[in-house]
């Protein structure tokens, strides 16, 4: 990964640990309150059961006049009797001390002469200290969780960013090498023009070559980067636009020796002049770039009909399918940065063309083209 993309990769990894932190915790805020409250509850409750109990055992004693058999209490309570002498002392009341949960009840009412019974236990500590136990050691465990899919999800939120950015890099350096080739052409010849003074016929070819060179490559870049405008949309005869494209190219296809034979006929679309020209040139430059020289390319063109039939390098079966998508390439042999196609693709959803290919490696491709 650059620098750019770490920087978002820890960005968002940060981001989404911190908001899963300050959620865990706040979750872990409120369950310790709901389980202390609880516990709290739990815990009087028990304490008023147990010195009931124990007001009974005295009252029924009393009453009876037999024996106090005191009952056996859960173990971690205690409990002591206060005698009518010492309750000046005493008050019923519910409090802690010392680590402990008291409580005074005034349950014997006076019985064998017992003003209050006295209760407490260090359950509620004791309990409180193993919820923080376990809450602890589920917090740690489901913070390791946390970070384990945070950072798997931050993996999988760069993977997309980080093919993208490989693309722009690799569609850059594409251009870098497209641009260098029209270019160093252009400055060549204009140096040898200057030097002899003169302007012969294949300096002005090579200049003329270079120059539609790079005019299809802005066209190409401007498809894709530009915002698009509204265009007017109106039947056209695609006769006289497909014959502009083969003769803008004759220059480029004489250079490699390539044949264009051609059988065009009148047919009409509605599609905008820009889009028509766009999609043509594609297609015919795209069929030149990968054309061996001494060979030839066809097209044809009917009614609700095109197709364009060239003898270069073909095209993998497996490729087939992805060759519209934007910055995909059928081969790097013959350079190009992979728009000219997904243009193609683009301009024949918008109008409704059906887009068929029929290639094979090493034999050449077929583009078809229908609509009604």
């Amino acid at each position: 990964m650059n620098s750019y993309e770490k920087r978002s990769f820890y960005s968002f990894l940060a981001l989404y640990l911190g908001s899963s932190l300050f959620f865990l915790l706040l979750s872990s805020f409120w369950y310790y309150n709901a389980q202390k409250n609880a516990l709290e509850q739990r815990v009087y409750y028990k304490l008023q059961h147990f010195s009931d109990k124990l007001a009974s055992e005295i009252i029924h004693a009393h009453m009876t006049d037999s024996k106090l058999i005191l009952p056996k209490i859960e173990k971690g309570y205690q409990y002591f009797f206060v005698s009518l002498e010492l309750a000046d002392a005493f008050e019923e009341s519910y409090y802690e001390s010392e680590g402990m949960k008291v409580l005074v009840s005034g349950a014997p009412q006076k019985h064998l002469d017992i003003k209050y019974v006295v209760i407490k236990t260090d359950e509620y500590h004791t309990q409180i200290v193993e919820i923080q136990k376990e809450l602890l050691l589920v917090g740690v465990f489901a913070f390791l969780l946390t970070v384990s899919i945070s950072y798997f999800l931050s993996r999988l939120f760069m993977r997309p960013i980080h093919t993208k950015v490989k693309q722009i890099e690799q569609f850059i350096l594409d251009i870098s090498h497209e641009l260098n080739t029209p270019i160093t052409a252009l400055r060549m010849s204009a140096k040898r023009a200057i030097q002899k003074g003169v302007y012969d016929q294949k300096i002005l070819t090579n200049i003329s070559i270079s120059t539609k060179q790079l005019y299809t490559i802005y066209k190409s870049l401007a498809f894709l980067t530009f915002k698009e405008q509204e265009e007017c949309v109106e039947k056209r005869d695609l006769q006289e636009i497909v014959l502009e494209t083969i003769s803008y190219y004759k220059e480029l296809c004489l250079a490699k020796d390539i044949t264009v034979v051609w059988d065009v006929e009148k047919s009409s679309l509605a599609i905008s002049e820009s889009k028509a020209h766009l999609l043509f040139s594609n297609l015919l430059s795209n069929a030149i770039k990968y054309s061996m020289p001494h060979t030839s390319i066809s097209i044809v063109l009917k009614e609700g009909y095109f197709h364009i039939q060239d003898e270069g390098i073909g095209i993998a079966k497996e490729k087939q399918e992805s060759i519209f998508r934007p910055y995909e390439r059928a081969s790097s042999l013959a350079g190009g940065f992979g728009i000219g196609l997904s243009s193609v693709k683009h301009i024949c959803d918008t109008f409704g063309i059906k887009i068929e290919i029929d290639s094979q490696e090493n034999q050449g491709s077929r583009f078809i083209l229908r609509w009604e």
